[in-house]
Order: C-alpha cells, then sequence, then structure tokens
C-alpha cells in the first residue's frame, strides 16, 4: 500500500483500490466458513473513536477486527472525559500511551482524521469525517460493484440525492473516477454543489433519463440531521422528482442494479419494493462492509507499509 493511513481516496492509488477489491473478495470467502475468524491480525490492538453516532459502519469495523482475531477498543465521546474538557489531543495521545495500532475514526469535523495523525504515530482509518469523506464506504460500493458486473472501468453508475451534505457521495466520486467509472449526478439543485463537475462527472436533474444511461443507482439517504432549512421544498415533492419509486422504474424497460449506504428512508429516497427488490444488492453491500474492512486492517496493519506517510 502506498499510503499508510486511509484518509479518503482523493488521489488514492487505483492499484491499491483494486488490492483492497481482490483482498475483500478473499475475506468473504472466510465469512462463508463454519468459523469466521481467520489469526492475521493476532496481537494488534485498533481502537474505534467514533465522536458521531453510527451503528453500521462501527458494527462492521468491530466485525471486521474481531474476524481478523485484533483486539478491539470502542470508545464513545459521549461518556469519555472530553465532557470533563480533555483535549483531543490529549485523548488521541494517552490512547496512543495504551500501545495501540490503529484507530478507526469517526468525527463530525472535516479533516479531523488527517489531524489525528499530527498526534499519533498509530495508523488512522477514516470512518467519516463531517460532509468530506467515507472512504471505506465507497470502497465497499466499488467491491459490490465490481462482485455484480465484473469490472469497474466504464460502468455507468449514478449517485442519486443529497451529493451537497454526503460523504458517500464525495468518496465514490473519487474511487469510481480513478477506478475509470463514469459517474453522472442527480438531485434537488439545491443539493448539488457548485462546480462539482470539475471533478469529472455530469449532472442530470432529470431522473428517468438518468435510469435510462445508469448501469447501476446508488440512493443516498436525505440526511434531514445536516440540513438546517431551505434546501428541499417538501419530501413528497422530493419523492415525486428524485424518488426510486416501483411506478417509476415499471416505465423503464432495463435491468439496473441499485445500491443504498443506509439506513433507508423508505417511503422517501426508496420504495421499500425496490429496496427489498431482485435488483437491489444492499445487502450485499453489508456483508461486502466486513470484508472490504478486513481487507483494508489487513493490508494497513498485516501486510508491508510502503513508503508513503499519508
Amino acid at each position: 500500500m502506498k499510503h499508510r493511513h486511509l484518509l479518503g481516496l482523493k488521489d488514492y492509488p487505483a492499484d491499491d483500490i483494486k488490492s483492497i477489491i481482490d483482498t475483500a473478495f478473499s475475506f468473504k470467502e472466510v465469512l462463508e466458513r463454519p468459523i469466521k475468524k481467520v489469526p492475521s491480525l493476532n496481537g494488534k490492538t485498533i481502537v474505534n473513536l467514533f465522536f458521531e453516532n453510527s451503528t453500521r459502519t462501527r458494527i462492521s469495523f468491530e466485525l471486521a477486527q474481531k474476524r481478523l482475531s485484533a483486539d478491539t477498543v470502542n470508545f464513545s465521546a459521549s461518556t469519555s472525559s472530553l465532557k470533563k474538557g480533555e483535549t483531543f489531543k490529549d485523548t488521541a495521545q494517552n490512547l496512543e500511551a495504551m500501545k495501540i495500532d490503529a484507530v478507526v475514526m469517526r468525527h463530525p469535523t472535516p479533516g479531523a482524521p488527517l489531524h489525528l495523525t499530527k498526534h499519533i504515530d498509530s495508523i488512522v482509518i477514516n470512518a467519516g469525517d463531517g460532509t468530506h469523506e467515507h472512504p471505506t464506504q465507497a470502497i465497499l460500493d466499488m467491491t459490490s460493484l465490481y462482485e455484480k458486473f465484473g469490472y469497474l472501468k466504464g460502468l455507468k453508475i449514478a449517485i442519486i440525492g443529497d451529493i451537497s451534505h454526503s460523504r458517500v457521495a464525495l468518496s465514490n466520486i473519487y474511487g469510481l473516477k480513478t477506478m475509470g467509472a463514469e459517474v453522472t449526478l442527480c438531485g434537488p439543485s439545491t443539493l448539488i454543489p457548485p462546480f462539482i463537475e470539475d471533478l469529472g462527472v455530469k449532472v442530470n436533474y432529470n431522473i428517468d433519463e438518468v435510469i435510462d444511461w445508469a448501469d447501476a443507482l446508488n440512493v443516498l439517504r436525505i440526511q434531514r440531521e445536516r440540513m438546517h432549512g431551505g434546501f428541499l421544498p417538501s419530501i413528497r415533492e422530493y419523492r415525486n422528482l428524485f424518488g426510486i419509486t416501483t411506478e417509476r422504474l415499471s416505465q423503464h424497460k432495463k435491468e439496473l442494479v441499485i445500491m443504498h449506504p443506509g439506513p433507508i428512508n423508505r417511503g422517501v429516497e426508496i420504495d421499500s419494493a425496490v429496496a427489498d427488490s431482485d435488483q437491489a444488492i444492499i445487502l450485499n453491500q453489508v456483508l461486502n462492509g466486513v470484508a472490504s474492512r478486513m481487507a483494508i486492517l489487513y493490508l494497513l496493519l498485516g501486510g508491508k507499509l510502503g513508503e508513503g506517510n499519508d
């Protein structure tokens, strides 16, 4: 691996992304065994440092660590000494003093994982930093696409919904473009960042044209907790204009792969019948999340590190 940490997919090497995907498929085979455990990271200690609520990502990382036989420590900011006034730097350095090997970090502030690397020597993996990046989600998405299609180069992927507030969208854009896929964004103009096309993607506000074009739809959650008014006239209008509904898909005579990073707002960005259909690979994404995070941990902690420091 070229980089010591996994902070984001901007400028992340294609060879390293492919190595992670290939290794994830090896670990997925492990997850199908009666005994779903290997000793690859036996003796390694990993801290899950979450300053934001999380269910899927935290459990996925914890499972990945345990499947690799690593020792896992879960840190919750809401019950930590941070509530007593301890600084972020002191918390990080106290954890480092306990001789840990890696930190998986989620934080509401963009750039927080990079900031952490300035204070500790352990490997840092970004599990989501504000509205910036969520690289491991993008890697599991690409792993799921590669499993379904057998390739990424030239694949037509539409990312639908709240692009402005989505760290999943940004990491997917960086990763998919690096791997040679074509990416189109679709959603309300208030939720599409200005100049986003500078990243090599297209923007189309007509969901039906996008469905006709795409091989797969990655449908994003409407993140109500990150909005402060003015972005959407109403949830009903969003569903009418951009929702992936049964009626809308029935008008398009084509096979589509449907993805969603979760949690799903059923009946808003996607209908339950669509999310539960044979077209959807949402539960495959969950399993691939464990396998790909096993691969990331193994390659950063178990394999030889390259010369890169960031």
